[in-house]
């Protein structure tokens, strides 16, 4: 018993010791590097200036190129397609004659109709004839006259739907291809084709809601589209009046002359929107902003310590950020090791 006292009293004493011997080492490690007082050295850390600077605040979104008018051509009325009058891939004027469906029976229909109205018309004139001898009473004349009115309602009846056999262009563009031929039956369930207006396109994009009040209808907007290395402009025309609550976005149209042709509608569209000129914004290097739970700090040069500063932003550039809050000209801000730094640490600023 008494040797595994002695060996368990043994082992104690050995932990013991590399414990302390551990905990000496790591100290010795820790005040290696500093002064015969054991404090550290400044660290070194790179700095900028700030300095008022004017900062055009501008965002970039995606959207979409679309058609400034675009329909699918049917026809109103059922019949054989006698002619067409367009071709395919060209443009057409607005009220140009795309196509004529038979209309035989509906002219045949339309003699008919005016024998019988002018018939009725005979009518309703001896009739008010014979009721001013008094010969008929208002009642018999009142039922020529409304014969008379019926029969010329059923012509002009028929002459609608013998327009609606011609087929019109409804505005100026360019028609698609055709998925008919002459001699095909239609009915208003058949589409002839696609006419699509490309002279001038609109541009739909969506910006996020704290934009919103600084949109101004004509406003200008940049973008660019795959493949085609220009810049095209646009004219802000309308806005939604709302923000749409699922994506708390505002939806926004914009219109592009496109009389080149350059343009396609359904194209993506890269869009540079331009919400104003700042004039003395305070702008930083994004590196030197720091993330917290709660917001966004930097750090500035204070004394020879590193002074923790809680800041706002606004917008940011791919390399700068502009500052609306906790910042002022003159200050120096720490833009290297500032993910390692602690504030009030001691430090040795030089300027960029």
């Amino acid at each position: 018993m008494k040797i595994k006292y002695f060996v368990i009293t043994l082992l104690a004493i050995l932990l013991g010791g590399l414990i302390v011997y551990r905990i000496t080492k790591n100290k010795s490690e820790n005040d290696k590097g500093g002064d015969k007082n054991g404090k550290k050295p400044p660290i070194a850390v790179s700095a900028v200036v700030v300095k008022p600077q004017d900062f055009s605040n501008s965002i970039s979104l995606s959207g979409s190129i679309e058609a400034n008018e675009q329909i699918e051509i049917h026809s109103e009325v059922s019949g054989v397609v006698e002619s067409i009058s367009f071709s395919e891939g060209t443009n057409v004027s607005k009220g140009q004659v795309l196509l004529k469906v038979n209309d035989v029976e509906l002219r045949a229909q339309l003699v008919q109709a005016k024998t019988k109205e002018n018939l009725a018309s005979e009518n309703e004139r001896r009739a008010r004839l014979l009721l001013q001898k008094e010969a008929i009473s208002q009642e018999e004349y009142d039922i020529s006259n409304a014969d008379y009115r019926s029969a010329k309602a059923q012509t002009q009846l028929i002459q609608a739907q013998i327009g609606k056999t011609s087929v019109r262009a409804p505005f100026s563009g360019k028609v698609g291809l055709r998925n008919i031929s002459p001699g095909t039956y239609i009915t208003p369930a058949t589409l002839i084709a696609n006419l699509v207006s490309t002279n001038q396109l609109k541009i739909t994009f969506s910006i996020p809601e704290k934009y919103a009040s600084q949109i101004v209808k004509g406003s200008e907007i940049k973008f660019t589209v795959p493949n085609i290395a220009d810049t095209f402009s646009a004219k802000i025309y309308a806005l939604e009046p709302g923000i749409e609550t699922t994506t708390r976005t505002m939806k926004i149209r914009a219109l592009t002359d496109n009389q080149n042709g350059k343009l396609l509608p359904g194209t993506f569209a890269n869009i540079d929107l331009t919400l104003g000129d700042l004039k003395d914004a305070i702008i930083i290097p994004s590196e030197a902003i720091v993330p917290v739970q709660d917001g966004k700090k930097v750090f500035i040069a204070n004394n020879g310590q590193a002074k923790e500063v809680k800041v706002e932003t606004l917008a940011r550039t791919d390399k700068d950020v502009v500052i609306t809050s906790g910042l002022k000209a003159g200050d120096t801000v720490l833009t290297s090791g500032t993910m390692s730094l602690k504030d009030e640490a001691d430090i040795k600023v030089k300027i960029k």
